[in-house]
């Protein structure tokens, strides 16, 4: 038996756990209350878990040890989070209960980004260098760590998502009968699909790309709710489906679009959108532009493009033609089924975990 430790379980991490559980018994605790998702705008999952008892406080969380540590597991999978007191007793009493500790998490902070990539944080350091191994999401942040521990025992879990392998194996559909479905008339149509629930997401880069577009030629289908989402109302080509629960009308609706666009804090939203066809389209990294781990599966004129502002965004836009769009988001579909299928992610979870138990 393995034990997790996790904040809750979200939809798109359903298929990881229940996937991973057929190669090796584990058991999920999760120290928030699974009604938070909704609160957060995820869907919930189906995993079966445990909630443990847990007390925090501006970003600091202290959760109950015995409860993982009376449990018939030689691992434990925590959290890479120097905030997560617990985790640090139990990094420093291994020698007593005598179990594998696996850290689990980006190992750089995505507001920090830039300055950690040069110089990983020193918290995070004693963290690793106190565990047994550790799971970073991409093959970017395993990099990055590979040059502070070069004998780390690490492995990048390629991060992905539930039900990309349903996405990637879509059938082709007639794209103009579906924009006469949903009333869609632009030739080229940018879809947005995340949620509303921070500044980062650079809403206001979004708004002036589309204050700015051509609204005969472009048209911005927009999925997704959040406290934050702005009103669409007053433009013409924005097509706003808020949220959507059926999958046949978010598949149509990725179908119809060319191009996925997200200004900021790309994370797996983009996965879906490649693994649909369609390469992303966002704004380079920087310290106002802050982006998550995800960013680094973006290649720069393979399966998609990055801009340093509006102006570059709108001329690079006009010089596309629909054969360019066609490649990059052929290679974006490709990029997903070679290196972030699910199967992928949890044989690599299982091949650590068995190196650990062995």
């Amino acid at each position: 038996m393995i034990s997790f430790l996790q904040p809750l379980i979200p939809h798109y991490r359903q298929d990881f756990f229940h996937n991973l559980n057929k190669r090796c018994p584990i058991q999920v605790y999760c120290y928030e209350d699974q009604n938070e998702i909704a609160s957060n705008n995820f869907h919930g999952s189906s995993v079966s878990h445990t909630k443990i008892k847990s007390l925090s406080w501006k970003g600091f969380l202290v959760f109950n040890p015995f409860t993982l540590l009376k449990e018939k597991s030689s691992i434990m999978v925590l959290m890479l989070h120097f905030g997560h007191l617990t985790t640090w007793f139990l990094l420093f009493t291994k020698l007593l209960h005598r179990k594998k500790i696996i850290l689990w998490g980006h190992g750089i902070s995505v507001k920090r980004y830039i300055k950690e990539e040069k110089k990983p944080d020193f918290l995070l350091k004693l963290m690793i260098s106190l565990a047994d191994g550790v799971w970073f999401y991409t093959e970017a942040e395993l990099k990055i760590w590979k040059q502070t521990f070069p004998e780390l025992n690490a492995i990048a879990l390629g991060n992905t998502i539930s039900g990309i392998e349903d996405i990637l194996s879509l059938n082709d559909q007639n794209k103009i009968v579906l924009k006469e479905k949903y009333k869609i008339k632009q030739n080229i149509i940018f879809i947005f699909c995340a949620r509303f629930n921070t500044p980062h997401r650079r809403l206001d880069l979004l708004l002036e790309i589309i204050e700015r577009s051509d609204k005969a030629k472009y048209g911005f289908i927009i999925i997704g709710d959040g406290k934050l989402k702005p009103d669409f109302g007053a433009y013409s080509n924005v097509y706003d489906f808020g949220s959507i629960y059926d999958t046949q009308v978010k598949n149509e609706l990725f179908i119809i679009s060319d191009i996925y666009l997200q200004p900021g804090w790309v994370g797996l939203s983009i996965v879906e959108g490649m693994a649909y066809g369609k390469p992303v389209f966002t704004f380079r990294r920087t310290q106002d532009i802050l982006q998550c781990v995800e960013y680094s599966y973006i290649i720069e004129n393979f399966n998609g493009r990055m801009f340093s502002s509006v102006d570059e965004f709108n001329e690079g836009v006009e010089s596309l033609d629909s054969q360019e769009i066609k490649r990059m988001g052929a290679n974006a579909k490709q990029f997903v089924s070679t290196q972030l299928r699910m199967d992928l992610m949890v044989g690599n979870a299982a091949s650590s975990l068995i190196h650990f138990h062995n």
